[in-house]
């Protein structure tokens, strides 16, 4: 009996021994399965790229400024004196010769009075002593008189001549500096400024008005020193456009650069306008746009840009292995929509266009147009 009894519990070890081992394989077996269908599971990340090309590419710079006369002129009074009166203000229209504004004239018109009477004396003077010319000279061919009373009457009718010259000079001057105490327009134009007021005493030559000479007009705008380095502008061809409303177009050629650059690092271009609609008034805000020569340039989306620390790239991608890089380039112009390459990038290589922000370097991808 106890024999029989230790072979029945050998017996049941070694079938308890098996049944873990068969436990172990059917275990070791689920694993593998797992793992091969988690292998299965793990997918390439799918992108899109494109191929690199070369396309015509015509470099534009639009930038804002307003329309200007082409001649404007700061009138002054050319006499000091007190303001009584300006016509005419800011805004206003006005006809060559048109009265702006009028100084206190009482100490002109006094001069002019002094002035007339001094012409009446030395006319009478003249009078006097021609009178006196005429009959030494008669009383001369008698031999009534010496020669000496017939020379001091001479003398006498010239410095009298003289004196009269002087005296209308200085009524001439005068009558100027009476109708200097009204100021008015030059030539036809528009008043763009005011600087004088009603009972202000101002100085010679202190401006009163600025006036827009009626005429050509020019778009003037503040361009940036690196555009005129970067761009040709003389002789350029620029398009000219309404702000508020773009179907009012005209164009026009770089007339001026001012050769000193600004207090906000700007220079001062004049684009003469060639033909000005009505509707581009002066103060108009206007769009310049500048077309430069046509050039081979690499055009990429904006889904393509990446950045390498301060640096633009791109995610660069084999064809065959499907291996990315980060490819630092220069841009040359950023558009609505796309990017303009200047340099970095090569025909025919292949530039991701999407999922950029997902990549690494040396990843593994999977062309999305390969995908079944």
């Amino acid at each position: 009996m106890s024999k029989h009894a230790n072979f029945q519990g050998l017996g049941a070890k070694r079938r308890r021994r098996s049944g873990l081992a068969l436990a172990c394989c059917l275990g070791a077996a689920a694993l593998a399965g797992c793992k091969q269908e988690a292998a299965k599971s793990i997918e390439l990340l799918p992108v899109r790229a494109q191929p690199v090309e070369l396309a015509d590419y015509t470099p534009e710079v639009t930038l804002t400024g307003q329309i200007a006369a082409r001649v404007q002129s700061d009138l002054s009074f050319r006499v000091s004196g007190q303001v009584v009166e300006w016509k005419v203000d800011v805004g206003a229209h006005v006809e060559a010769g048109e009265a702006l504004a009028r100084l206190d004239s009482k100490i002109q018109e006094a001069d002019v009075d002094g002035a007339v009477a001094a012409v009446q004396a030395a006319d009478a003077k003249l009078r006097q002593v021609t009178s006196v010319f005429n009959r030494q000279k008669d009383l001369l061919v008698q031999r009534f008189t010496t020669q000496r009373e017939y020379d001091q009457a001479e003398q006498d009718q010239r410095s009298a001549a003289a004196q009269l010259d002087g005296a209308r000079a200085q009524l001439a001057t005068a009558r100027d500096q009476l109708a200097q105490t009204v100021l008015v327009a030059p030539s036809p134009g528009i008043i763009t400024a005011r600087d004088i007021e009603v009972g202000q005493v101002v100085q010679t030559s202190q401006p009163a008005f600025a006036l827009a000479l009626d005429g050509p007009r020019d778009a003037v705008v503040n361009v940036q020193e690196t555009l005129l380095a970067g761009h040709a502008v003389a002789g350029d061809q620029i398009d000219i456009a309404l702000v508020s409303d773009p179907n009012i177009k005209s164009h026009g050629e770089i007339r001026e650069v001012s050769p000193v650059v600004n207090a906000t690092g700007g220079v001062r271009v004049k684009v003469g306008v060639s033909e000005t609609p009505p509707e581009m008034v002066l103060g108009s805000a206007v769009r310049l746009t500048v077309h430069g020569e046509s050039q081979q340039r690499v055009i990429l989306p904006w889904s393509a840009l990446y950045a390498d620390g301060a640096h633009a790239a791109v995610w660069i991608v084999d064809p065959k292995s499907r291996v990315v890089a980060l490819r630092r380039i220069e841009i040359e112009a950023y558009k609505n929509s796309n990017v303009v390459v200047r340099a970095g990038l090569n025909s025919g290589e292949m530039v991701v266009t999407s999922a950029g922000q997902r990549l690494r370097p040396d990843q593994q991808v999977a062309i999305a147009e390969d995908k079944p």
